[in-house]
């Protein structure tokens, strides 16, 4: 099963995707199960409700679905909470060492947009980049896990992400400035369809980008320096984790910021895809400034 939410903007209708005996794919209406995917959703066991009323055969098949949007899986997760240089040949390219423990940064939770929607290109950007990344949800609140074993049972399943990246103003000056590199309107592309966690080896997926059709970055989820359960172990020690929030685990080699690839400019296409987790795709244009009421 996974699960997603179709429409538009702010009207989006969470829906349960499965594959009948014959092979064909079904999108089922959720909205009597819930009104929304959300971190109570989550919480209450709504997986696997949603699931058995699948197969029970209760739920009525969304007419259209096929040409609605695709929104984020996630209504809207409290927080946005990312790993940075966990893959080790991505360290090396960005110049830096593996980290020993890892790095942890926030994206403001207003950044998360759907799969397929268009992207912005920051109107004074120059080094726009693309991270494919495999994305935990969590499913119940988590503060002070005793144990990495106990942190597995706080996923409630995976999403493919984009996080994109604005480098000119992440990385210059001593200190850096990754707040404002990766606070960027619509820099979150999340979905197409969360997948739970009983459905999925986090330890064995491949991840792959392309710009423009393109190949840049194609690696597995195996190469990561820290797995699944040891970031949420770590992350539960320095901040309470809320059903629905979103971790982001980090993204493999074969980004712009290597030099070896152009960053991403006006009427590019970039598409991320992790195996599994379904495939995103965004055309990309350069935003216009705007000036507040005060500046007019």
């Amino acid at each position: 099963m996974k699960i997603a939410r179709l429409g538009s903007q702010g009207a989006e209708i969470p829906v349960a995707i499965s594959t009948d005996p014959n092979g064909a794919e079904r999108i089922y209406d959720a909205r009597s199960i819930t009104a929304d995917i959300t971190g109570d959703f989550l919480a209450g066991n709504g997986l696997a409700t949603l699931s058995a009323a699948v197969e029970r055969g209760e739920l009525p098949e969304l007419e259209g679905a096929e040409a609605l949007r695709i929104g984020s899986p996630i209504a809207r997760p409290n927080s946005v909470i990312c790993i940075g240089m966990n893959y080790a040949a991505h360290a090396a390219e960005s110049g830096a060492l593996p980290p020993t423990i890892p790095v942890v940064f926030l994206k403001p939770n207003n950044t998360v947009v759907g799969p397929n929607d268009p992207s912005p290109i920051p109107p004074l950007s120059a080094k726009y980049d693309w991270e494919v990344e495999l994305a935990v949800v969590i499913g119940r609140e988590v503060s002070y896990l005793s144990s990495v074993e106990e942190a597995a049972s706080a996923v409630a399943g995976y999403v493919v992400a984009n996080d994109l990246s604005e480098r000119e103003y992440q990385i210059p000056g001593a200190a850096g400035q990754w707040t404002k590199g990766k606070s960027l309107p619509k820099s979150t592309p999340l979905g197409p369809w969360l997948v739970p966690a009983s459905d999925v080896d986090a330890n064995n997926l491949r991840l792959r980008s392309w710009v423009n059709g393109e190949p840049r970055q194609d690696s597995n989820t195996a190469d990561l320096i820290f797995d699944v359960p040891t970031v949420i172990h770590h992350l539960s020690q320095y901040m309470v984790l809320e059903p629905g929030d979103v971790v982001l685990t980090g993204t493999p080699e074969g980004v712009a910021l290597s030099g070896r690839f152009p960053y991403i400019h006006d009427g590019d296409v970039v598409e991320v895809e992790i195996a599994g987790l379904g495939r995103q795709r965004q055309e990309f244009f350069r935003a216009g400034t705007t000036t507040t009421s005060q500046e007019a």
